[in-house]
Parts: C-alpha cells; sequence; structure tokens
C-alpha cells in the first residue's frame, strides 16, 4: 500500500501485535491531480467524477438540502458502495458522553432523516435524555460526506407499522426476539432466543404475522444544520453549510 510502512513486532508476549500500521503515513489522494491555478476552480474531477467544485448556488428548492442528498444518494447506490444509506449516528448519553455508531438511513424527505431501532437500546436511552442528534453519510470512495445535526422526535405509529411491515420476517423476528443493547450469555442464547420468538408466531418462513414491538419505532431527525463536503487535492476540500435560522436556510462556503 503506498504512503504505508509496516513495522513488525518480534517480541514472543501472549497476544502480542505482529505488526503496526504507521498511522501518520497512510495517506489517500482527493480530487486528481494538482490543483489549477487559482480563480480557475478545480479542473481535474476526483473520485465522484464531477470536475466542477461543490459551491453554495448547487443547493436550491424547499428544503435547499434535499436535492442534492438525493443526488448524492443515488450516486452512491449507482456506484455499488455497500449500504449506501449507512450514516454515523452521534448521540449524547444521560452522562453528557458522546457515542457513535453506524446504523441505516430509511428515509429522507422534507421533513427529515429517519431511522428505526429499539426504544430501549443504547441509543434510544441517549435520545430520551437529550433529543438531538447528528449523522453523517461517509460516501468515501466518491470522496463525498454529508453531515446533518438537529432536534429527534419520534416518528407517529402508523409510519412505524408501515416500515415494519416492508421488512423480511427474519429481521421482524429478531428485532422482536432481542432486547437490544443488553447483556446475554453467549451467542447460543441469542439464537436460542430468536427460534423461540419464530416457534411463537408459527416459523422463521412463515407462520402467524409478527406484530411491531411496543418498544420499537422510529425517529426522525429533523435538519437545522446540513453540511456536503467534496474531496479536492492537497487536502484543499470543498465545504458548504445550510444553517436554517428563524428567517429560514443560509448556505455559506467554510474553508476545510
Amino acid at each position: 500500500m503506498r504512503g504505508v510502512t509496516w513495522h513488525y513486532v518480534t517480541e514472543d508476549l501472549p497476544g502480542a501485535r505482529r505488526f503496526r500500521v504507521d498511522l501518520p503515513n497512510l495517506r489517500v489522494g482527493y480530487g486528481g491531480g494538482t490543483p489549477s491555478t487559482a480563480g480557475e476552480g478545480d479542473r481535474a474531477a476526483g473520485a465522484d467524477g464531477v470536475g466542477e467544485n461543490l459551491d453554495p448556488s448547487w443547493l436550491h428548492g424547499d428544503p435547499p438540502w434535499l436535492e442534492l442528498f438525493d443526488v448524492w444518494l443515488h450516486e452512491a447506490l449507482d456506484a455499488r458502495i455497500p449500504e449506501p444509506n449507512a450514516m454515523v449516528l452521534g448521540t449524547v448519553d444521560a452522562d453528557g458522553l458522546p457515542v457513535t455508531r453506524a446504523v441505516l438511513c430509511k428515509g429522507a424527505d422534507a421533513d427529515g432523516i429517519t431511522f428505526f431501532t429499539n426504544y430501549d437500546s443504547d441509543k434510544g436511552r441517549d435520545l430520551a435524555a437529550h433529543p438531538y442528534a447528528a449523522v453523517t453519510f461517509p460516501w468515501i470512495a466518491l470522496e463525498r460526506q454529508v453531515h446533518v445535526r438537529g432536534p429527534v422526535e419520534k416518528v407517529s405509529a402508523a409510519e412505524t407499522a408501515e416500515y415494519w411491515n416492508k421488512r423480511p420476517r427474519g429481521s421482524q423476528l429478531s428485532a422482536s426476539a432481542s432486547a437490544q443493547s443488553r447483556p446475554i450469555g453467549s451467542r447460543t442464547d441469542l439464537e436460542d432466543r430468536a427460534a423461540e420468538e419464530a416457534a411463537r408466531f408459527g416459523g422463521f418462513d412463515s407462520g402467524a404475522p409478527v406484530p411491531v414491538p411496543g418498544n420499537w419505532g422510529g425517529y426522525r431527525i429533523r435538519p437545522r444544520v446540513v453540511e456536503f463536503w467534496q474531496g479536492r487535492a492537497n487536502r484543499l476540500h470543498n465545504r458548504v453549510r445550510l444553517t436554517l435560522t428563524d428567517d429560514g436556510w443560509h448556505a455559506q462556503r467554510l474553508q476545510p
């Protein structure tokens, strides 16, 4: 791998790591070749295939973030990026400590960004204590990111049921069986719980409909800040941030 130095560890110690990665030299170039001269823009397209620089003028509509987000999401899908709807969700727990994890976005519209989970999970308890969250869509293979943050609310029971009924039966059974984020003794114990839940409803492949668990449902992040990031050469990246104020959305370019 270019720019990486491997340091081998020879100590004969239990559990000793055999090598370390020289992280300071682990670098990836962005945005094609060297930038063009000042004022001419970046003529070399990066991994996203777009030679033009991301600009506040790209953001329009109501809300102004949604159209470009939709374009980028579909282009991530077309590029066969694994889990293009995956996003890193950040919350704050009851002690004021930040926590992140990857979840799947299951809705994006003018009202915001939607995901589903167990309300008694770690993230559910965090959001009960601090109903505000941030998510980042890391489309690194396309040298793009989108960051969204804002207050969080639960979606309606009808919206939860609509999504639940579209889930594969196996996913329904797993969600019904799992006391998410709670300890369990072994993998076998977990599989046994799933098997018991499947038997209760007639099997994994068919049987009675699996109802929505009472402690399971959706959350919607209502965006107050949305930032688009586009990688460019020499770390001179493009950042455009939208901020919602009392008089509407405002866009500005940020330094990288």
